[in-house]
């Protein structure tokens, strides 16, 4: 089986990007949505941001961005890869892939077959397709809750293009969740947490373990 990727969402410190990278993670997600517990300023990014290694790439979560917001974060965290979160439609994904040059990953939210269907419309304008589960009503955030879908409804879902699988991962589920969907990359953030905001070496030890005796 083909390695399968991994995303480890949401460092914070030097000390768990240290932990990441030292597990075999392909990504490392700063998030940049300040009503997040994983939230990441301008400078504490420029902080961090050098230790990631560039063999790993650096990739912004954001959250309906605007341009002037984009290009500030881009150059603070030297980002690779732009990870959009919120309700951009596929024009302004295909925009900022535009504007940018950059890799763009478009999260879906998923509870039912049909917002798989919905994910079709980014076919062309994102570079790839996160499925994420999709969060109550009026929640504070847009994901890293914790919170899973019917990961059956992926199960032989023919995809437009490259694709990932997020949302209440950890450790102890993820091989099942690899053997149910054949994801090509898993997204981790919570689910690696000794408390929310708060990673845990050990467990991102244990996750990136798990993914890689799939």
């Amino acid at each position: 089986m083909t390695r399968v990727a991994i995303k480890i969402c949401g460092l914070t410190t030097i000390e768990t990007i240290d932990a990441a990278v030292r597990a075999g993670a392909s990504h490392v997600g700063l998030n940049y949505f300040p009503k997040s517990p994983r939230y990441l300023s301008p400078d504490r990014v420029g902080i961090i941001a050098p230790r990631i290694p560039a063999h790993v790439k650096r990739v912004g979560v954001l959250v309906d961005p605007d341009d002037n917001l984009l290009d500030a974060l881009i150059v603070a965290g030297g980002l690779q890869v732009v990870q959009l979160h919120g309700q951009e439609a596929p024009g302004r994904v295909a925009a900022i892939r535009q504007r940018t040059g950059l890799e763009v990953w478009k999260a879906i939210s998923v509870k039912t077959a049909a917002d798989l269907a919905a994910g079709g419309a980014y076919a062309g304008a994102a570079d790839l397709l996160l499925y994420d589960a999709k969060t109550p009503d009026g929640a504070a955030l847009p994901g890293g809750m914790g919170m899973r879908f019917d990961w059956s409804l992926l199960a032989g879902h023919r995809a437009s293009g490259p694709w990932g699988l997020s949302g209440g991962l950890d450790p102890e589920n993820v091989a099942e969740a690899i053997r149910i969907t054949g994801a090509p990359l898993v997204d981790v953030s919570s689910g690696v947490e000794s408390a929310p905001g708060v990673k845990d070496v050990d467990k991102i030890a244990a996750f990136c373990k798990a993914v890689s005796q799939c």
